[in-house]
């Protein structure tokens, strides 16, 4: 099944070595060390290629026009996010017809090998206290360090700074949170469902599902985590860099409430 995958795309991308990394429902993520523009050089630097596969089951020019839409659609994104400044995959080159974006890569590997998500950071975190634990007896306070405070702060500005400029991530779940080599600085990533949108709805949502993946995959500690986010959030809303930023943020977090109640009444139901 990997090697139709590699040759599907390799049909738009001869001759450059590519190594699948991630496959979803929508796109395919492939990594390799080549540069679209550069294919001569030595440099060791790894890229991103997300492709979007053609789906079967949609009429051809639907799929087609999906394709390009969402394609077009993630590519802006990540060119407003780096005008303004905020970390994210640096786009290098496209392909809308074809559904494909090359972009930066980011992160770094944790000592287990996996790569610095968010998720996998934190769950690095808890396996290094289990493994104390075990040899020295119950001390979980690696996993609530103020490093990890500091970090779910950070991540929480993060959030909060694209909200701020009216951006949607649209799957804002810890996987999709990069943490960058230089002092564990985050970054987002995947922005295949991003919008754009002014609508405190539509950011409470995004918070939402930040909250309920982190409950799903760090449920020990997701209170603390999830209230430092918060907290991160809202430090960002009421600075002085942003006008209205506190007006926004009352609004986002009344909404916030609103959600997590159509969360919970449907949970109830089934």
């Amino acid at each position: 099944m990997t090697d139709h995958l590699i040759a599907a795309v390799q049909t738009h991308l001869p001759n450059i070595d590519v190594n699948i990394i991630s496959q979803g429902a929508e796109a395919l993520v492939f990594e390799t060390t080549t540069h679209p523009y550069n294919q001569t050089s030595e440099d060791a630097s790894k890229y991103i290629i997300k492709y979007r596969p053609p789906k079967p089951y949609r009429h051809p020019k639907i799929d087609a026009s999906i394709t390009k839409i969402r394609t077009v659609g993630e590519a802006r994104i990540m060119y407003k996010l780096s005008k303004l400044g905020i970390p994210a995959p640096t786009l290098i080159s496209s392909d809308f017809n074809n559904g494909i974006v090359w972009m930066e890569y980011l992160g770094y590997n944790l000592p287990n090998g996996n790569i610095s998500s968010f998720k996998n950071w934190l769950w690095f975190l808890e396996e290094t206290a289990k493994a104390q634990q075990d040899e020295e007896g119950e001390d979980l306070s690696l996993c609530v360090s103020e490093e990890v405070k500091l970090v779910c702060n950070k991540v929480g500005e993060l959030i909060g700074r694209i909200h701020l400029n009216d951006v949607i991530h649209g799957d804002l779940t810890s996987s999709n949170i990069i943490l960058l080599p230089e002092n564990n600085e985050p970054a987002l990533i995947d922005f295949g469902l991003s919008s754009i949108s002014g609508l405190p709805e539509d950011k409470a949502v995004d918070l939402y599902v930040l909250e309920r993946a982190i409950l799903s995959t760090h449920s020990v500690f997701s209170n603390t985590y999830n209230t430092w986010l918060l907290q991160g959030y809202k430090d960002i809303h009421h600075s002085k860099e942003f006008k209205q930023g506190s007006k926004k943020y009352s609004e986002t977090i009344k909404r916030l409430e609103d959600v997590r109640l159509r969360g919970r009444k449907r949970s109830m139901l089934g």
